[in-house]
């Protein structure tokens, strides 16, 4: 029987800026913190996790194209090109892995573009508004995925 458990964390576009921005969004918390509590989530649920960070919207779509058979499945927060990026959604389907698609912030309660995700319905679970606990909820749905 083998395991699937590597999951490959993806961050878009601005995520690095955390701590810096937006505070009534985004809380204080620094992407470097970010990733620790991830890493700790990941340990708690046996998972393998890598994580991979750009601004760069070409460089997140080659990412994907090369994770298919080094990642059992995704959590991503592709940040603002979640909402129009078609070259993501694209890729991420080639991909054929699970994708939990997560966001800090309750895109629902924000401005009106940011309620619009093109990659939602490509995608197993969505996780919005619930801070860094959303990347526990999003590991453990994935993790549910993975052994189901």
């Amino acid at each position: 029987m083998s395991t699937h458990n590597r999951v490959e964390v993806l961050h878009g576009v601005n995520l690095d800026q955390l701590g810096r921005r937006d505070p009534a969004h985004y809380g204080s918390l620094t992407f470097e913190q970010l990733q620790y509590r991830i890493e700790e989530f990941g340990r708690e649920l046996g998972l393998s996790l890598r994580f991979f960070q750009t601004n760069h919207e070409g460089e997140f779509v080659e990412h994907l194209h090369e994770i298919r058979d080094t990642a059992d499945g995704i959590v991503l927060n592709p940040g603002a090109w979640t909402h129009y990026s078609y070259a993501i959604r694209d890729a991420l389907e080639l991909t054929e892995l699970p994708a939990v698609e997560v966001h800090l912030s309750d895109v629902q309660a924000r401005e009106a573009f940011r309620r619009h995700s093109v990659i939602t319905d490509i995608c197993v679970a969505t996780v919005s508004g619930r801070g860094v606990d959303g990347y526990r909820d999003a590991l453990n749905r994935l993790s549910e995925e993975l052994q189901g």
